[in-house]
């Protein structure tokens, strides 16, 4: 049973990683969840294992699909009635490989799902909470430590992610007349299945490889949780979290 606190919030890449810790942390809290992915093994793995007084429903879709957002976004409405919160985390990494070498099919990709996937439920989000009652709502990008420094080799990752941010700031700034406060978390070296070449050894901007320390993800999910808890009128435009002794302040 929801608590009455309870809000409806939509996490989009909850199969696995950051996604599913963000998904348990909001549940834990109380919230219900409709967590949105791929994969729908992964997805029922996610639901099943959600702690705590809320609940999650899983929904499988491609958010680089229009047509599968809106038919979320239906299936939220019908369901539901409101969307309180998007969490924007659907994302992937690409190819480790030098400009020269990338495919356009490889830049497609990465950038269709980290940016064009955000910003089709970003919109959509939008369209629905300007009109429901009451109007409203948060949405939380997420950005990461390559909104503003980049990894070699990571062309499409960095330029999606620099993009991120334009979004964020676009959508803060048109989300002011309608009480939709936008923001961002740049997270740095969360431990999931995709970092984890980086806890082994990473490619650095002076040519070496060397590991980095990184953090449980739980730590991340609980920050977007508090943000969500937060009343309408505050808002946290960029939030960044990190392993202590990652290379970002001095990388490069």
């Amino acid at each position: 049973m929801l608590v009455s606190t309870s809000k409806i919030v939509l996490v989009t890449g909850a199969g696995a990683g950051v996604g599913r810790a963000i998904t348990h942390a909001l549940t834990a809290a109380g919230h219900l969840v409709v967590a949105v992915g791929r994969t729908e093994a992964t997805l029922d793995e996610t639901v099943a294992t959600a702690p705590g007084p809320g609940s999650a429903r899983a929904i499988r879709a491609d958010v680089t699909d229009p047509a599968a957002v809106d038919a979320v976004f239906a299936q939220i409405v019908r369901r539901w009635g409101r969307l309180d919160a998007l969490v924007n985390n659907a994302g992937i990494f690409g190819p480790a490989k030098p400009i020269d070498e990338l495919s356009v099919a490889e830049w497609k990709q990465v950038v269709d799902i980290n940016l064009t996937g955000s910003f089709l439920c970003g919109q959509a989000a939008f369209r629905l909470m300007k009109t429901q009652t009451p109007p409203g709502g948060r949405i939380i990008n997420n950005g990461s430590i390559s909104a503003h420094t980049p990894r070699p080799n990571t062309v499409a990752y960095a330029a999606s992610k620099h993009g991120i941010t334009g979004l964020t700031k676009a959508l803060n700034l048109e989300g002011r007349a309608h009480g939709i406060a936008v923001g961002q978390i740049d997270i740095g070296n969360a431990a999931t299945e995709l970092t984890a070449g980086i806890a082994a050894g990473s490619l650095q901007a002076d040519g070496s490889v060397r590991p980095e320390p990184t953090i449980d993800a739980a730590h991340v999910a609980r920050l977007v949780a508090q943000t969500v808890d937060l009343p309408l009128e505050v808002n946290v435009p960029f939030l960044t979290v990190m392993a202590t002794g990652m290379p970002y302040i001095g990388r490069g």
